[in-house]
């Protein structure tokens, strides 16, 4: 799943619009003169669409990704992070499940070594603030043994 601000939908949406009639890819002006929006803000948001793979933006030409990817639509960049940081526990929750041993434990050096260089990438905070959120949440338990920090998948 994709989330994306309102705006973001209505200038994909747009685009879709357009795109019928112009095969080899929508002109920015075109989007500029009927949304009646600055440049500057259609660019920004021309470069968060083209980051979450969803359109492609070269020589000033729109042209969307077919994806399958279902699209959310939320109403502010905040809603955004939060909805893809709830996306990114669930993610990390299955990569925890697939990691804990007999016992659902883990070591602390595992789990933070599969969040960072795994599928997810996570960078250092994001890591630890997901950790943080999934204990909050009661789904693990950090646990001390004798020889290190281990987490407990409940």
């Amino acid at each position: 799943m994709i989330t994306i601000t309102k705006k973001e939908e209505l200038i994909l949406n747009q685009i879709k619009i357009f795109i019928l009639e112009y095969e080899e890819g929508v002109p920015e002006n075109i989007l500029k003169i009927e949304l009646d929006i600055y440049e500057h803000e259609l660019n920004e948001v021309l470069n968060l669409l083209k980051e979450k793979k969803l359109i492609s933006y070269e020589n000033n030409l729109i042209n969307i990704i077919d994806n399958e990817h279902t699209i959310n639509a939320v109403d502010s960049k905040t809603d955004v992070r939060d909805a893809e940081l709830d996306q990114k526990e669930k993610d990390s929750l299955e990569i925890i499940k697939n990691i804990v041993n007999d016992e659902k434990i883990v070591s602390r050096y595992i789990l933070e070594g599969h969040l960072l260089y795994g599928d997810l990438k996570l960078s250092n905070f994001r890591m630890y603030h997901i950790i943080l959120s999934l204990e909050n949440k009661g789904l693990i338990k950090k646990i001390k043994k004798s020889d290190g920090e281990y987490y407990l998948l409940l």
